[in-house]
């Protein structure tokens, strides 16, 4: 049952519970209880609203830091990208297979912003080898929700 909830709320946070434990053919207590207990066990870490801020007045910059590191002894890559998570512009932290070990992503209100955190705070770091930035220009697609517009095909249509 944890995993149909979990499925259901990973899509829609919002699921009404009335309306999940129909689909689980169970009571609402019970979805209620099992959600509570995953929270208490960090199953279920947060609930996040998907904003598309290009329709909105506020400007952003995310950008996906590539960083290459020396792991630590006995800690490996986590204490670093610990030190990296507790900054208030990152977002999140992933270690990655490739070229480059941690993949970070920030929020900034400029590009100023973001290069200014990268050779500032990010790249002083002692067991910060190197870093790559890229800026997120468009996003088509966030967490498995379409947010590009398709266009719209204005070519007339011509037959012989």
């Amino acid at each position: 049952m944890r995993e149909k909830i979990l499925t259901f709320i990973e899509k829609n946070s919002r699921v009404d519970l009335k309306e999940l434990a129909i689909v689980l053919g169970v009571d609402e207590v019970t979805v209620a209880n099992e959600l509570a207990a995953m929270e208490q066990e960090h199953i279920i870490c947060g609930y996040h609203t998907l904003i598309d801020w290009e329709k909105t007045s506020i400007e952003k910059v995310n950008a996906l830091i590539e960083v290459r590191v020396t792991p630590q002894r006995g800690r490996g890559f986590d204490s670093v990208a610990e030190r990296i998570y507790n900054y208030p512009e990152v977002n999140a932290v992933y270690l990655i297979s490739g070229g480059y070990d941690l993949l970070v992503t920030i929020e900034g209100k400029t590009l100023r912003e973001v290069a200014q955190f990268v050779s500032d705070k990010l790249s002083t770091l002692d067991s910060v080898l190197s870093t790559k930035t890229n800026f997120i220009l468009k996003k088509y697609k966030d967490h498995g929700t379409i947010i590009a517009e398709p266009e719209e095909d204005e070519r007339m249509l011509v037959t012989l």
